[in-house]
């Protein structure tokens, strides 16, 4: 009998990556990490990928007899949405046409596309590896056959005064506190079935934050709702709408399987006006 294998995602694309970028070389060992070894890879920010629910990372460095390495992460998401997700967790950087949403800052290229979330930086700033970085991602880019769908939740946000750089998608409590606090417990029911957009607003001068979470079920939204005025907003009134003692206005409201809040409105007007404009 033969015993049959399947390649995974990771090894398609493994298969035709560069060995040579310019005067880089690939060393002769990749490595593969899932998700219990990442932990041992990235250093302090593993969790996030976990929390997306990354199935596979495949790192390649490249090495120059006179620049620094140059090191290629392919993230195997499993799915667009969570390399979008995992994407927004950090948009810092200059736009470039590279991928899906590419973005560069000094030392690091990253871009999602379809499953994947594609990272390469060189160790330190050097005009040559910056080069052979830019090559490699046009290489990574066209090796990637097909473009993601972004999660349909972002088609609920309003529109006037989205800052589009703030987005921020997740499923998980953790990565919704470290872009903005809610509570030591999970008082929104977050989990991997659940959807949630966070984003900021500038209108008139005036800059709140919108998050939307959206449930598989009637229950599971109601209880979100029940539960963040009874811990986050114990003095909402009949509407939903409290002025918080740091003097900025919160809201929520619920609609079906969609719970609205907003955060840290400047005004109550602002706060009332992104409730109504939820798509």
């Amino acid at each position: 009998m033969t015993q049959t294998s399947y390649a995974t995602p990771v090894d398609e694309l493994r298969s035709m990556l560069p060995q040579q970028i310019g005067d880089w070389s690939a060393e002769a060992q990749d490595r593969i990490f899932d998700p219990t070894t990442i932990f041992g890879y990235i250093d302090g920010g593993a969790e996030v990928y976990k929390a997306y629910n990354m199935k596979q990372c495949f790192s390649r460095r490249y090495t120059a007899p006179n620049g620094p390495a140059i090191i290629l992460d392919i993230f195997d998401m499993g799915s667009s949405k969570d390399a979008f997700g995992v994407f927004t967790h950090d948009t810092d950087g200059d736009e470039i046409d590279m991928g899906q949403d590419g973005r560069f800052r000094p030392g690091w290229l990253n871009f999602w596309k379809d499953r994947f979330f594609v990272s390469i930086y060189m160790e330190e700033e050097h005009e040559a590896a910056e080069k052979a970085v830019f090559d490699l991602g046009k290489r990574v880019d066209g090796i990637i056959a097909k473009k993601g769908a972004r999660p349909g939740i972002l088609l609920k946000l309003p529109v006037q005064g989205l800052q589009a750089a703030s987005v921020r998608y997740l499923h998980h409590p953790m990565v919704l506190n470290y872009h903005y606090f809610i509570s030591d417990q999970n008082i929104l029911n977050i989990s991997e079935h659940t959807e949630v957009v966070l984003a900021t607003y500038t209108i008139n001068g005036e800059e709140a934050r919108l998050l939307l979470a959206a449930y598989l079920g009637l229950d599971a939204a109601d209880d979100a709702y029940s539960n963040f005025l009874k811990h986050y907003l114990p003095d909402a009134d009949r509407s939903g709408m409290a002025l918080l003692e740091n003097k900025k206005w919160s809201a929520i409201q619920v609609n079906g399987r969609l719970l609205s809040i907003v955060l840290d409105a400047d005004s109550r007007h602002l706060a009332e006006h992104l409730l109504r404009s939820v798509r």
